[in-house]
């Protein structure tokens, strides 16, 4: 299904009149919990890879059988490690990173089904779901006991660093499910596209300037801590596209508070 297609189906939704006594729209919240995972330049094939374990929770505004709006809180974590590839080069380059995730979004979620929380029939449904947000990234790495914030040493020379806050697009599917009154459970696999390509702090080129952490012959460069310092100035430390990406895939349980009133139209 086309998005040109989407933006024609939902107002229809919206606005139709259709059904004589429905929900005038309910209010719905929701727990979640399930795994995290990351597609970038440590990870450039493999979208489904999970690296990490995430949790929810939201406040939706189910408006009626087929549309709601729902505020939503994730936290994740996401990993990954040159020295686990399956490519030498990347063995060779031996980056790696660990970071947190903590992510606030708006999001419309829009069923495919008459669902039975709003008036409706269908006691299952699937749904698409799409919005906008912000997320909290603090790329880190362990060295000698120590944990360093990747994103305060500017590992490929960025004059002024950069904003470990980005703008965030989450997109996905998932499919709820009424078990009982109004109580729901739900899966959803949600993917996310921030603006930022430093999500695993790993962009463009090796820099002049080399970080190196540590202390006499125990030290580590972060910029490049490939195995035999191949990661001479200018040359390709990460995948050059512009943006990473990373998911949740969830599992979760949901109440609605139901109160009927007839629509006017």
């Amino acid at each position: 299904m086309t998005l040109n297609k989407l933006l024609i189906i939902i107002p229809f939704f919206i606005f139709s009149g259709q059904v004589s006594r429905a929900q005038e729209g309910n209010w719905e919240l929701g727990l979640m919990a399930g795994g995290a995972g990351y597609l970038g330049d440590l990870n450039q094939n493999n979208p489904l890879e999970i690296s990490g374990f995430s949790g929810g929770a939201y406040a939706k505004r189910n408006f009626n059988q087929y549309l709601g709006v729902r505020v939503n809180y994730t936290y994740g974590q996401i990993q990954a490690k040159d020295s686990n590839s399956s490519n030498a080069q990347f063995r060779e380059r031996n980056l790696s990173f660990k970071t947190s995730l903590n992510e606030l979004s708006a999001l419309i979620d829009f069923n495919f089904f008459n669902f039975n929380l709003g008036g409706g029939t269908r006691q299952l449904t699937p749904y698409l779901f799409t919005g906008a947000g912000f997320v909290v990234f603090k790329p880190t790495v362990k060295f000698d006991d120590k944990t360093y914030r990747l994103d305060r040493l500017a590992t490929e020379g960025q004059e002024n660093g950069y904003n470990n806050v980005a703008l965030t697009i989450p997109y996905g599917v998932g499919l709820r499910y009424n078990y009982k009154d109004t109580w729901s459970i739900f899966s959803e696999v949600g993917y996310r596209t921030p603006m930022t390509d430093y999500i695993d702090d790993v962009s463009g080129r090796y820099p002049l300037n080399q970080v190196v952490v540590g202390n006499g012959q125990n030290q580590l460069n972060l910029s490049d801590p490939s195995l035999n310092q191949t990661g001479y100035l200018g040359t390709q430390r990460g995948d050059f596209r512009k943006r990473d990406t990373y998911l949740f895939v969830s599992v979760g349980i949901s109440f609605t508070f139901v109160s009927s009133k007839c629509y006017s139209f």
